[in-house]
């Protein structure tokens, strides 16, 4: 059975669609078969992957909302092993329509359970908000990555954050942990960088990737491209990053690299 690890932090421009495209990549051509849910109405995801949103029937939102069953809206990407659960604007609205849904925190892990067991990995590119589509996200994950900028305000409503998932681990999912919090936008010559780094170890102690990722050219570019920046430039700085990030991540999952 596959392992369901949602990307989350409320606040944005954070690295979390970044890091959730291109660990995801970095796994699929690692021999793993993952699948990415996007379920941020931006759709970041969706395009980063080189998945054309406009031309698609089924997505997050038709699973979330319409009942459509998860195998009907997956689909392949150019990447290897790689597939998506593409976004679409209608999770814009989502929130309001699934208010008075019965069960409604529970709606997309009763979806995924159909196939859970047909990939190694299964991750979830939440929203930059702790709404009703982001609590389905940690309802149905077993653990999530949190990804924090390295810098002045890195820490500021994670409290928020982590008092969110307290009460998920207490009323709807008593199995979920934090599976590493990984710090990005980093730039080791920055006094402020090391200060941050040391705010969020002592924050999170034995919780932090020692990989980091770095401010890069490469991974901002990669996007507008979707592709991975592993298949964009396979030699960047941000690729090497998000390898040694899957290799780290593997190893603390008993899996071989």
């Amino acid at each position: 059975m596959g392992k369901t690890i949602a990307v989350v932090n409320q606040k944005g421009g954070v690295g979390k669609t970044t890091s959730a495209v291109n660990l995801t990549a970095a796994l699929g051509a690692k021999g793993y078969k993952v699948l990415l849910v996007d379920i941020d109405p931006q759709g970041n995801s969706t395009s980063g992957l080189g998945v054309n949103k406009r031309g698609l029937d089924k997505s997050s939102y038709s699973v979330l909302i319409g009942g459509c069953p998860a195998e009907q809206a997956i689909v392949e990407t150019p990447y290897q092993n790689v597939s998506v659960m593409p976004s679409s604007m209608d999770l814009a609205g989502a929130e309001l329509e699934l208010v008075d849904v019965q069960k409604r925190e529970s709606r997309l892990k009763n979806s995924l359970a159909s196939v859970k067991d047909n990939f190694d990995f299964i991750f979830l590119d939440c929203p930059p908000s702790l709404g009703l589509i982001t609590l389905n996200g940690l309802c149905a994950a077993d653990t999530l990555i949190v990804p924090i900028q390295c810098e002045f305000f890195a820490l500021e409503g994670l409290s928020q954050l982590i008092s969110t998932v307290r009460t998920v681990k207490r009323l709807y999912n008593p199995y979920i942990e934090i599976e590493g919090v990984l710090l990005t936008m980093y730039n080791g010559q920055l006094n402020l960088t090391q200060q941050v780094v040391e705010e969020v170890k002592r924050c999170f102690p034995k919780k932090v990737y020692a990989t980091y990722i770095p401010r890069n050219v490469r991974l901002s570019e990669a996007p507008s491209y979707g592709q991975p920046v592993m298949y964009y430039d396979k030699s960047s700085k941000g690729a090497h990053a998000y390898n040694d990030l899957a290799d780290e991540f593997l190893r603390m999952n008993g899996r071989s690299i």
